[in-house]
């Protein structure tokens, strides 16, 4: 059965690799509900068919088969929909963060060419593979407060398990990392020339294995042979210590006054950053990432699926819509264009805990939640 879209390419090797191409390059492979759906779909098929040996995904630039992974979810789509009170607003996260933890607990190797653009949705696609690779093109981020959202498709529970606070500072100011810095906070497992990916894509088929456990021995020699790096470079960018030490403050005005102290570059840029961010969903992440460091993947993910459903009706602060923090983000980057976000409320400074609590209440019983199946 062939679940190919016009934007993703479903195929199956001879030698049992499942094989998936996000193929909407002039988007950066943006996320449609259609996209998750045939992902999805193929996926379920293939966990269960004893023939399929592994599953790779890649994804096509304008200039071939590779050079772009995934930019993230169809933010044009999300402005679209909530505008409209479009139902398939809500469908969208359901089935888009059932499939992140559909490829977190995928029982064989799901091998992730993570070249170009890896953000947002595209990190949900891929760090739940068993091997991620990037390479020297990877620009990697959870670039979300810039929009007026949260880090989600799971993105609580992989950035809080970054070393240090290392999650917090990805988390709140959407910093771009390449190959090595995405290999030292442990968000990659190998680093591949870019000019390699399209021999490797090519090996993988003519791996002949008898079971998806022989298959990544095989897979693992191969990689070894072709000197691919498994360890991050000595000369990592990480982090400052004393921006490290700012993001390990218990609040989003105690990280501003630490960076505000600090007389480094490093500093001042960050929190330049910081005040460009939507200041509500700064302190909302925060307590998203501090909570899911103590969730598994089921629970952050429900938890994700309440925040969403705050940030585009924010009963408690009777804004949705237009009104809502997340559309005003959208707009501002993606629609008008003016980056110029009419953030509310506008400071740091502004934000109360009576705005931020009531984003983690569920607005389901746990019994109807939309997420209530997975384990």
């Amino acid at each position: 059965m062939n679940w190919s879209t016009p934007d993703v390419t479903v195929d199956v090797s001879t030698n049992g690799v499942g094989l998936l191409t996000l193929n909407r390059p002039k988007a950066l492979n943006a996320l449609s509900l259609p996209m998750i759906r045939a992902l999805t779909e193929a996926l379920l098929t293939w966990r269960d068919d004893p023939a399929i040996r592994a599953v790779a995904i890649r994804g096509t630039s304008k200039h071939g088969l590779f050079g772009a992974f995934c930019a993230g979810g169809d933010i044009r789509f999300f402005h679209q929909a909530a505008v409209a009170g479009d139902a398939a607003l809500e469908d969208f996260f359901t089935e888009e963060y059932a499939l992140n933890h559909l490829i977190f607990t995928y029982p064989k190797p799901y091998i992730a060419f993570m070249d170009g653009i890896v953000m947002g949705g595209g990190m949900g696609i891929s760090q739940g593979a068993g091997v991620r690779i990037v390479t020297e093109h990877t620009k990697m981020a959870m670039p979300e407060t810039n929009i007026g959202l949260f880090p989600d498709v799971g993105g609580g529970f992989f950035l809080s398990r970054c070393p240090g606070h290392v999650g917090e500072y990805l988390a709140l100011t959407g910093h771009v990392i390449g190959a090595n810095e995405a290999l030292a906070y442990g968000l990659a497992d190998v680093v591949a020339p870019a000019q390699s990916l399209p021999q490797a894509w090519d090996a993988l088929q003519g791996i002949d294995a008898a079971s998806s456990e022989a298959f990544a021995s095989e897979w693992q020699r191969w990689m070894d042979d072709a000197g691919w790096a498994r360890q991050a470079a000595a000369d990592a960018p990480l982090l400052t210590a004393e921006v490290e030490a700012a993001f390990g403050q218990p609040t989003v005005q105690e990280i501003v006054d630490v960076l505000q102290r600090t007389p480094t570059e490093h500093a001042e840029k960050t929190l330049e950053i910081l005040r460009t961010r939507s200041p509500l969903m700064l302190h909302v992440v925060l307590e998203q990432v501090r909570r899911a460091r103590q969730m598994d993947l089921a629970e952050d993910l429900r938890m994700e699926r309440d925040l969403v459903r705050h940030c585009f009706q924010t009963a408690h602060l009777q804004r949705s819509g237009h009104a809502s923090e997340t559309v005003e983000g959208i707009r501002a980057l993606a629609v008008d264009k003016d980056h110029s976000p009419r953030w509310n409320p506008a400071r740091i400074e502004d934000v109360t805990p009576g705005m931020v609590n009531p984003f983690f209440v569920s607005p389901w019983p746990a019994h109807a939640h939309p997420l209530r199946e997975l384990r």
